[in-house]
């Protein structure tokens, strides 16, 4: 590992139960009581949910269906995701005081490099509990954080002790502690790889940490060196002060299930209008179209199409979006769920340089 790399100051921010935390801060009679913010009806999805929620089980992605069975004192919220988003400026504004280098990767997370912070302070955990006492002042709502020498073990360290935490992992901490740390808890290893790793006889970061780099490669193709490398503590990725957006798409799940073109049609007009406008508003313009179907047995297919140029304009994105749909048909079966996006946007991603600096 190179030396100076090591050096960087990273901090991950979580803010606790984001999306949960802001209806219960705004509506005082949802203070201290199991909430889902999401659709209730039998096809709803769970966005986010409260810790009071959590220890029932309850967790975001689920169906709501599932989330009602195992909580059956369960409140539903409607998202309100234009007050998430003001709040999150607020909260981007907080870090803007501390570093100018800050990857933002969902409204309620962010990671900034710290190494040489703007306000002068001493260390990264002094920047830490600065940014958690001014969100907390200027929101009300609750953060985590950790903080580290790289954004792996920072994003370990926010989720250590949460809700309301933060936690430090120092350059003398990092192996040793992500060897006894389960390979679940490792940023990067889903459920799927998880349960994978296990039954090959992984269970902790020692254990994955006893894999050659050919037999990581060989059992998980590209990840391998990702495991290899993190299984030492060790990750070399910037925070990027300057993410290029990937993907800007939305999608509907139906209250009933259609194969009709004119009713799948007719759903993905909205869609259009809000993939659209989030993509315009940010003056980024793309190549490729995509249309995702899924269907009542939970298959899903999707079907794409890149142009010699960016999409033109809204008019443009219909006009794919509906031939893409129109390719499919007929249909064996009805779907539950249509959406839209588009990608590859013609924006290059600035490197974070590197900088040196005081310990965490």
């Amino acid at each position: 590992m190179d030396p100076e790399v090591a050096l960087r100051k990273i901090i991950h921010i979580d803010m606790d139960a984001f999306y949960a935390s802001v209806e219960q801060r705004d509506d005082p009679s949802l203070r201290g009581k199991p909430l889902a913010v999401g659709g209730s009806r039998e096809r709803g999805v769970v966005a986010a949910a409260s810790y009071e929620a959590r220890r029932f089980g309850v967790r975001s992605a689920m169906p709501s269906a599932t989330a009602r069975r195992l909580c059956p004192d369960l409140l539903f919220v409607k998202p309100r995701f234009e007050v998430y988003r003001a709040i999150s400026e607020e909260i981007r504004a907080v870090f803007a005081r501390h570093t100018a280098v800050i990857e933002p990767v969902a409204l309620d997370e962010a990671y900034l490099d710290v190494t040489e912070n703007l306000l002068g302070l001493p260390t990264a955990t002094a920047v830490a509990k600065a940014i958690r006492a001014e969100i907390l002042e200027r929101t009300g709502l609750v953060a985590s954080a950790g903080v580290s020498y790289n954004k792996f073990l920072a994003k370990v360290a926010s989720d250590h002790r949460k809700p309301n935490a933060l936690f430090v992992i120092t350059p003398a901490m990092g192996p040793d502690f992500v060897a006894a740390l389960p390979i679940g808890r490792f940023h990067g290893v889903g459920p799927v790889t998880e349960a994978k790793m296990k039954r090959l006889g992984i269970e902790t970061g020692a254990d994955l940490r006893a894999w050659t780099p050919e037999r990581l490669r060989e059992t998980f193709g590209s990840a391998g060196a990702y495991y290899h490398a993190v299984a030492r503590g060790i990750d070399e990725r910037p925070v990027r002060a300057h993410r290029v957006r990937k993907s800007i798409g939305a999608e509907t799940t139906f209250s009933d299930d259609t194969a009709a073109f004119e009713v799948l049609a007719a759903r993905l007009a909205p869609l259009f209008d809000k993939v659209w406008a989030a993509a315009d508003a940010k003056g980024m313009r793309a190549r490729t179209v995509t249309l995702k179907l899924k269907f009542s047995d939970f298959a899903q297919v999707t079907r794409a199409r890149s142009l010699p140029v960016p999409v033109a304009d809204r008019a443009g994105l219909e006009r794919i979006g509906l031939d893409l749909l129109a390719g499919l048909f007929p249909l064996r079966r009805s779907a539950r769920l249509i959406g839209v996006s588009l990608s590859g946007f013609a924006q290059d991603a600035p490197e974070a340089p590197l900088q040196l600096g005081l310990a965490l």
